[in-house]
């Protein structure tokens, strides 16, 4: 890879090694359905792909995407925050999920006004690091050039360095604009 290869295509190369057909995953910010679709994709028919976003937009342009590419099957999209995540999902997925996806900050060509919040995302980020499986992992690719984004990247970085010190792997691929974080449960 090279220095210029965007964190979303790194994101995905590094989930495509921990996500087998028949998994289960959550895209935690749905936003225009790019990671949804990846995810679809790399669970197959047999997986099951739960995308959390606010935005009905958000949403019905994702089912559109999907549906596109035949893989609306495997996927439920949910209208709620990704606070919901653990009321949300059906008890039986509880420490089985494989990967677990964030694109925080706001969604791109909409309302500028409507981004994800420290504290729903530290809420996302306890219930999606107690629902993963042993070897699972947490992306986490964080903009922090809008309002807010910088205080919100402070918090997840907060989260990850004392989540670190109980053991959780974390790779942190910085750039000028966004950082992607994967973080890893241990086994």
């Amino acid at each position: 890879m090279n220095r210029h290869t965007p964190l979303t295509t790194i994101a995905q190369q590094r989930l495509a090694a921990v996500i087998k057909p028949g998994d289960a995953v959550v895209d935690a910010t749905v936003g225009n359905g790019h990671d949804t679709l990846f995810l679809a994709r790399q669970v197959g028919a047999t997986g099951q792909v739960w995308g959390f976003d606010v935005q009905a937009r958000a949403l019905a342009a994702t089912r559109e995407l999907l549906q596109t590419h035949g893989l609306a099957a495997s996927v439920r999209l949910l209208n709620t925050g990704h606070q919901d995540l653990a009321r949300s999902l059906p008890a039986s997925l509880d420490g089985r999920l494989a990967a677990v996806m964030f694109n925080l900050g706001y969604l791109p060509g909409s309302d500028k006004r409507i981004t994800t919040q420290p504290v729903t995302t530290i809420a996302a980020l306890d219930a999606s690091l107690g629902w993963l499986r042993p070897g699972g992992v947490i992306s986490l690719l964080v903009y922090r050039g809008h309002h807010g984004g910088q205080h919100e990247a402070d918090a997840v970085l907060a989260w990850l360095q004392a989540h670190t010190a109980a053991g959780m792997q974390v790779e942190t691929i910085p750039s000028p604009g966004p950082v992607l974080y994967l973080a890893g449960k241990p086994r």
